[in-house]
This record gives C-alpha cells, sequence and structure tokens, in this order.
C-alpha cells in the first residue's frame, strides 16, 4: 500500500498585521453589507423582493476577511447565500441590489435575481442554487486557472449542509489528484436550514473530511476579520504556489433565519442574544479599532458614509426598470461562432 502521510498544518500568514488605516476600510466593509442586506430585508417586506432571498448578516467578516488576502483576479464561486460575497468582491451595493429587485440595472440583469448574481468584471463566478454544486464548478474553475498560467487562485465556497452532498467529495478527490488552485471555504454557521450541525454530521469540524483526500486543511474562528484574512492568506498561497487545494472550515453564526421565511424558532432559547454579544463580527472590529486609536469622529463618518450608501442602492434598484423581455432568451446560449 503507498504511503499517505497526513498533511502538516498550514504555515503562518505571509500578510502583515494591519494598523488603523488597513483596518478600517474592511470594518466600513462589514457595516456596508449589513446595512445593505437590511435594506434588502425591508425591500423582501415590502414585495420589492420576490422568491428566496438569504441574508449574509452575522457572516460579514468571513467574506470581508477573505476579500482582503485576494489579488484581483481571484475567481469566487459560490452557493445562494451570496449578497454579502458579491460585495466583498467588488460588486456594487447598487448592481448587488438592483439584481435582487430584478431590474435591468442588476449585476445579471435582473435575470438571475437573489442567488444567482453573477459579475465577471470582478471575477465574481456566481452564486448557484443547487447546494453543493459550485464545487464541482469551483473546481472546473480551478482547472482552467491551472492549465491557462494565470497564477490566480478560485475560493469555492459551500455551507455546512452542502459538506454532506456527493458534488462536494467527487470535487475534492479531483482537485487533490490535480494539485488543483483551489480553496474550498465552508462557512459553517451551525445549522443547514434548520437542522444543527450536529444532528447532520457525526463531523462538526468539516475541514477534517480533506484527510480522506490528504487535503491540506484547517479549522479557523471566523468572527474576527483579521484572524480570518490571515489564515485566508496562507491557504491562498498555498493553492498559488501549485501545492495543492486546501479546505478551510470558517466557524460564524447568522443572525437571520435560513431564508426570509424561516422565523428559526429552531434555535435554543436565549441563543441569537448570546451570540450577537459575544461574537457579532462588526462589534468585535470596531473595538480593536478603538484599541488601535481610532474616534469616535472617525467612526461616525463610516456609518455616515454607509447608510448613504445603503439608502442609495435601495432607492436606485426601486427607480430602475425592469429587464426588457427580448432579452429573456440572450444569455440561454453562446453566440454563433462564423
Amino acid at each position: 500500500m503507498p504511503d499517505f502521510p497526513l498533511p502538516p498544518p498550514l504555515p503562518a500568514s505571509p500578510l502583515p498585521d494591519l494598523d488603523k488605516a488597513g483596518l478600517l476600510p474592511l470594518w466600513e466593509q462589514m457595516l456596508t453589507i449589513r446595512r445593505v442586506e437590511e435594506m434588502a430585508a425591508k425591500a423582501y417586506t415590502e414585495r420589492k423582493i420576490l422568491g428566496f432571498c438569504h441574508l449574509y448578516i452575522g457572516q460579514e467578516s468571513v467574506a470581508v476577511g477573505a476579500a482582503a488576502a485576494c489579488r484581483p483576479e481571484d475567481r469566487w464561486v459560490t452557493g445562494y447565500r451570496e449578497h454579502g460575497q458579491a460585495m466583498a468582491k467588488g460588486v456594487p451595493p447598487r448592481a448587488m441590489m438592483a439584481e435582487l429587485f430584478g431590474k435591468r440595472t442588476g449585476a445579471a440583469h435582473g435575470l438571475g435575481g437573489s442567488m444567482h448574481i453573477f459579475d465577471q468584471s470582478v471575477h465574481f463566478m456566481g452564486g448557484y442554487g443547487i447546494v453543493g454544486a459550485q464545487c464541482a464548478l469551483g473546481t472546473g474553475v480551478a482547472w482552467s486557472l491551472k492549465h491557462l498560467r494565470t497564477g490566480a487562485v478560485c475560493l469555492t465556497w459551500f455551507g455546512d449542509g452542502a459538506a454532506n452532498q456527493g458534488a462536494f467529495f467527487e470535487s475534492m478527490c479531483l482537485a487533490q489528484l490535480y494539485r488543483l488552485p483551489v480553496v474550498f471555504v465552508c462557512e459553517n454557521n451551525l445549522y443547514a436550514m434548520g437542522t444543527s450541525v450536529e444532528r447532520s454530521s457525526a463531523l462538526t469540524d468539516m475541514s477534517l473530511r480533506g484527510l480522506g483526500v490528504g487535503m491540506m486543511r484547517e479549522q479557523i474562528d471566523g468572527f474576527d476579520v483579521e484572524n480570518v484574512r490571515h489564515r485566508m492568506g496562507a491557504a491562498i498561497e498555498y493553492a498559488r504556489a501549485g501545492q495543492g487545494p486546501v479546505i478551510v472550515e470558517v466557524v460564524t453564526y447568522r443572525h437571520r433565519g435560513h431564508s426570509m421565511s424561516d422565523p428559526a424558532k429552531y434555535r435554543k432559547p436565549g441563543e441569537l442574544e448570546e451570540k450577537k454579544k459575544s461574537s457579532d463580527p462588526t462589534v468585535i472590529t470596531e473595538l480593536r479599532l478603538r484599541e488601535l486609536g481610532a474616534t469616535e469622529a472617525e467612526l461616525a463618518a463610516i456609518r455616515e458614509r454607509v447608510e448613504v450608501v445603503a439608502k442609495d442602492a435601495y432607492e436606485f434598484a426601486d427607480a430602475s426598470p425592469p429587464p426588457d423581455p427580448a432579452d429573456l432568451y440572450r444569455y440561454t446560449y453562446a453566440p454563433a461562432r462564423t
């Protein structure tokens, strides 16, 4: 039998620590995602957003920290809780909100909606509605990146529920076999829809699944944006250097239900309130900024800018025109080549 040693731990982060000037933009980005998502919740109750709507509130530090560790050319492929990820990768709040509204000015011209945001200009390669299917798509993107020798890495995002899907296991096998430049990012927010991770999996650290194929793995605290940036930086540079894929489980927590139609009554009494007090990523980062010398005036100015951006995104989406019916089938097939 061939030798199959366990992979060593990920190396230290290649990124320098952030000072106040470096951390302030990350906090502003997290607050922007939070407020835009709150405006999306408002729009949903007003029936301006229809269908499914899965909010990212509570998980902002994960996407923002990962984006701070990426290069612009790196690709992201994800599932349907992708509003915050899209904005962290560079999709403008206006375009993101307009897509939720189903408007022509949306990132996917109003044809994708909440679960299918896509913006090739910032290499956000889409949110997908089939649980676990994005893992196969991200592996395919990584195959392309390797063979085109781009030097880019693909971050493939999924939740703890998707870590039990067959497509996820098959994707890990191929990615490890061909040493593809992909980082599998499992956002473990402790619930797959309404089922807690303890009730759906014998393993509660999803990164351990990578050991079955000899893949580099790590479980990290996702509530501190600085920690996410450092550890994702280590994973991304490992994959970029051609050493093979990495699976990172980021422990996080969503403050809302699975979707806007979910009252989340499956949580234990007091659980949500305790989590908000102990692990709200925006509060953790604000406290850190105060330690670094951020003034009340600096923090207040950021909050004011965030409010303007969130309200502008809502008003822009509300005033935008619907898609042109003539475009209904335009993106179904690629144009014929002559």
